[in-house]
């Protein structure tokens, strides 16, 4: 059982009113519909786990004999049906209303979706929730287990300099960048650093915890981090690449900016659990020598 808190933490109370900017936007929507008309098999079963809309639900439908569309939200269960039954093809999509944590299909899938993603995968419980998955459906089905998508995920870290002046006011507060935008406000005191890979077909991490040093190329004002995921939606093995989608990078601020400059090193830290509240991110960075 899940409180209300944790499943506000979700992301799937989101006011309905938001997910236009989901269908609204482009990277998003071509990635994933690009992705799972390649990874889709003709006349196989899909399983979209915390489908919302439905939207990747009908990209599957184009190609699935079958798709299960689950989501927990009652508003957003009717909003699907009615948004479905407006677009050709979706008769082959069944929304169940259900919570993710439990639910399983009624038969073995070929393809498993799930969009529960969040910079760090903080917040919303991507992680979790097909990590449960994985363990039921081997218990139920056995192996194999299906395709699933996104197939996996990589973290990085960049310290830079960030301006928190708003007018005049000066409130240094966490906050999410587009990744496809120019940031003016940022200035990037060195390359990303990876911290984090890890394949969804593997055994899943139920934290992220790391360490490391970095190699600082500019000088400035050490006053933030900025935390990169970029969700690895499908390998297309035959053209050596991968179909991606960047989820908004994160911007948390140091309560103890520090003066550097470009040649020193410093050490980073931090330890989260997969899925929990952005506050819990709470990084430490020093300078080294």
């Amino acid at each position: 059982m899940h409180t209300s808190q944790e499943h506000l933490e979700l992301g799937q109370f989101i006011p309905f009113i938001y997910h236009h900017n989901m269908l609204a936007d482009p990277a998003r929507m071509s990635a994933f519909r690009y992705a799972i008309n390649f990874a889709v098999p003709l006349g196989s079963k899909v399983l979209d786990l915390g489908g919302g809309t439905g939207v990747l639900s009908f990209f599957a439908a184009q190609r699935a004999a079958r798709v299960w569309c689950v989501e927990r939200n009652p508003e957003l269960v009717q909003a699907a049906r009615r948004l479905l039954a407006m677009n050709y093809g979706s008769e082959k999509v069944e929304v169940i209303q259900a919570d993710a944590f439990d639910y399983l299909p009624p038969e073995p899938v070929d393809v498993v979706i799930c969009e529960m993603l969040h910079v760090g995968m903080l917040r919303e419980k991507q992680v979790p929730v097909l990590a449960g998955f994985k363990r039921r459906y081997l218990e139920k089905f056995g192996a194999p287990l299906p395709l699933f998508l996104p197939e996996a995920f990589i973290q990085a870290v960049q310290p830079v300099q960030q301006s928190f002046d708003f007018g005049g006011y000066y409130a240094p507060i966490p906050s999410l960048q587009d990744p496809s935008a120019l940031h003016p406000r940022t200035m990037e005191l060195a390359a990303p650093a990876l911290f984090q890979l890890a394949s969804y077909g593997e055994s899943l991490p139920v934290d992220c915890a790391w360490q490391g040093e970095i190699t600082l190329a500019q000088s400035g004002s050490l006053n933030a981090l900025r935390f990169i995921t970029k969700n690895v939606l499908t390998i297309v093995e035959k053209e050596q690449r991968s179909v991606d989608w960047f989820s908004q990078y994160l911007i948390m601020p140091l309560s103890d900016p520090l003066i550097v400059a470009a040649g020193q090193r410093i050490s980073v830290s931090f330890a989260y659990l997969l899925g929990d509240p952005i506050a819990t991110l709470k990084p430490v960075v020093t300078l080294i020598g």
